[in-house]
């Protein structure tokens, strides 16, 4: 009887452990004093994001879960009041990243992810090189305006479809080098595009809240490109060489794989009424964007543009209601909620604090040092738990830091915001290395073999754009 009992009381301990030791860790620092400089709140919004972090790497619980962990013991902790807690989970970033959720589900309900990514082998022609360029530049520009776990999704079915042509050409073999290409050109693209506009990334909505949070400045869309996208053209020759030398296809020419796709497609016609009028309509939204989002904000040109094509018949809601990852919002909402409270308890000025004291007993206090540190720090960050919860959690402290250091909030903002954006080195850096990792056909390690090279190349590429094109930008 006692075993009965036991039994499922142990396996449960054995299988949230990690959430036990977080909520220990929690429990423990929550009762030391505060370090005389920092408010009691302030080291409680501490001790709730090293948890939070401990449960993110480790994942014991649903990511959704950890938002409502975040909810909850900033209430218990009394970092702000109920009401005051509620209101930051709510902004103009929230809102934009919910609309391009919907977006992307009414995109991928009129076909055009299809016709999308089968464009690209009809460009590049039927040579691996080629056809790796073309997949490097298209991800980047299609997650640039959509979102990069939209672009992943879109992209994947037509590189499995050139592997497993590949595949039966050599006999049933697993394709070792194709695959590692081909995915993660997906990915790599993905995430030097998503970096271009506000859109293309939550990462870059929650900078933008940030500073019209923490400064009252809002950039508008045309400024963030203005900055932002020549950052990512310049990656493109980089990853594609980068991943030549890193992966070796089996076959130089895809051009039985390629005739087989178009065979596919062939029955698909052209585009029909529908399809034109969702490309109208998303146009109409980047218009808006681009000329009024510093009066609308980002998010009301996406919910027009969702509400058109609602309003046309272009998606039904069940199918954005079931599109749409719910939970992912609540975590984008959780984490710019915590960021928020290292501003208001004090907590992320004490970090600040504490980083300026050590680079200066250290004789490293200049501005480049202290932006390499946000760079590497992001990128570690990133790596462990996204790059859109790396910006929220330390976004707002990387921005206290620089600013203690005489760094203009534009400047940190953007090594933050792309420092962030070039997580190659882990499945769970970004949500497009995750959905490629998905097929079965790479190994953690693939991401490694590439990764390592190219974020030494992308920390150069930032302080390159930094100390050039950024300087002369008004």
């Amino acid at each position: 009887m006692k075993s009965r009992i036991l039994l499922p009381i142990l396996y449960w301990i054995d299988n949230k452990r990690w959430l036990l030791v977080a909520l220990i860790v929690l429990g423990v620092l929550s009762l030391v004093p505060a370090p005389p400089d920092l408010s009691v709140q302030g080291w409680r919004t501490l001790s709730l994001a090293l948890a939070v972090v401990i449960l993110i790497v480790t994942e014991p619980i649903p990511l959704p879960a950890i938002a409502l962990f975040i909810a909850i013991f900033q209430v218990l902790f009394g970092v702000g009041t109920p009401n005051e807690i509620a209101s930051t989970f709510m902004s103009d970033a929230v809102v934009f990243i919910i609309g391009s959720l919907m977006l992307a589900v009414v995109m991928v309900e009129q076909n055009l992810d299809r016709r999308l990514a089968y464009a690209i082998v009809q460009i590049t022609g039927v040579r691996v090189q080629r056809i790796t360029f073309g997949f490097v530049v298209v991800a980047a520009l299609m997650a640039s305006f959509i979102g990069e776990h939209t672009v992943a999704a879109i992209m994947l079915p037509v590189a499995i479809s050139l592997i497993r042509s590949v595949e039966q050409e050599l006999g049933g073999e697993t394709s070792s080098g194709l695959a590692p290409l081909l995915l993660i050109a997906i990915a790599y693209g993905c995430a030097i595009g998503g970096l271009g506009t506000p859109s293309g990334g939550a990462r870059n909505a929650i900078m933008i809240d940030l500073w019209n949070r923490l400064y009252d400045y809002q950039m508008s869309y045309g400024e963030w490109i203005l900055y932002a996208y020549p950052l990512g053209l310049l990656h493109i020759p980089v990853v594609v060489w980068i991943l030549r030398r890193s992966f070796y296809p089996e076959k130089a020419s895809l051009s039985r794989a390629i005739l087989q796709l178009r065979k596919k497609m062939s029955d698909r016609g052209r585009l029909g009424q529908k399809e034109y009028l969702a490309i109208g309509i998303f146009g109409f939204a980047f218009l808006l964007w681009i000329f009024l989002s510093d009066r609308i904000g980002l998010g009301a040109p996406a919910l027009i543009a969702v509400f058109l094509s609602l309003a046309f018949g272009l998606v039904d809601w069940k199918h954005i209601n079931t599109g749409v990852n719910w939970g992912v919002v609540l975590v984008y909402a959780s984490t710019i909620s915590l960021g928020v409270a290292f501003k208001t308890t004090g907590a992320g000025g004490w970090l600040a604090g504490q980083v300026e004291t050590t680079l200066t007993a250290l004789g490293l206090h200049n501005q480049f040092v202290v932006l390499a540190v946000i760079a590497l720090v992001t990128m570690v960050i990133a790596n462990m738990i996204g790059h859109g919860p790396a910006v929220a959690l330390f976004g707002s402290i990387a921005l206290i830091i620089a600013e203690r250091m005489g760094i203009d909030f534009i400047t940190a903002g953007f090594v933050t915001a792309a420092a962030s954006s070039y997580s190659y080195l882990t499945v769970i850096g970004s949500p497009a290395a995750t959905i490629v990792y998905s097929s079965g056909d790479l190994e953690t390690g693939d991401f490694l073999k590439a990764g390592l090279q190219l974020t030494v190349v992308s920390l150069a590429l930032i302080f390159l754009v930094r100390y050039t094109y950024w300087m002369i930008l008004p």
